[in-house]
This record gives structure tokens, sequence and C-alpha cells, in this order.
């Protein structure tokens, strides 16, 4: 039986679930690359709708993010970014997956 255990916990899959487990949720945008002029760094746009208080309307709000990209994102792209530790002074965000390629 001991043997057994000690499968299960030395297993790279049972390691990630356990990390999974304690680590907090993180936060996930989805946005488009707006530049990706820095090695393995894009900045990401992403806009959201808001309802303006006086007038009732949604006006369209913008936010960047720098995300670090090892996937290779190029301008245009949809991709979702997820929250990190902090990469550098300003990169708080990785590129997770590139949802749609830009149309060339």
């Amino acid at each position: 039986m001991e043997e057994k255990q000690e499968d299960k916990t030395s297993s790279p899959q049972a390691k990630i679930t356990r990390t999974a487990a304690k680590r907090a949720h993180r936060s996930q945008k989805v946005g488009v690359v707006f530049s990706d002029k820095m090695k393995k760094t894009v900045v990401v746009r992403v806009d959201r709708l808001v309802l303006h208080t006086r007038y009732r309307r949604y006006v369209r709000r913008t936010s960047k993010f720098m995300a670090h990209d090892e996937l290779g994102a190029t301008v245009g792209d949809k991709v979702r970014i997820v929250e990190t530790r902090p990469l550098s002074a300003k990169k708080r965000w990785r590129v997770m997956e590139i949802v749609q390629k830009a149309a060339k």
C-alpha cells in the first residue's frame, strides 16, 4: 500500500493539481495585440463597456497591459492573457493563448 501512495504523490500531475489547489484564482482577460516591437513582450489592448452614470449610455474604456509572449503573437491577434508574478517593472501578465490570428 505504501508504494501506491508514493506513486500518486510523486507523479508530476499530482504535484500540479496540489499547487493549483493552493494558488488563488488568476485573473484572465481577452484583448488585441497593440504592439509587438519588444522582444518576448507584447502590449495588449483590452476594451470594456461601462455605463455612464449621468447619460445612461455605454462608453468604451480601454486599458493596455504589457504581457510576456512566448507564443509569438503579432499586431492584430486576439489573445488571452493571464495574471502572473511580476516579470519586470511593468509586466505582470502572460499570453496564455492566441484566440484568433490577425487577417493579413
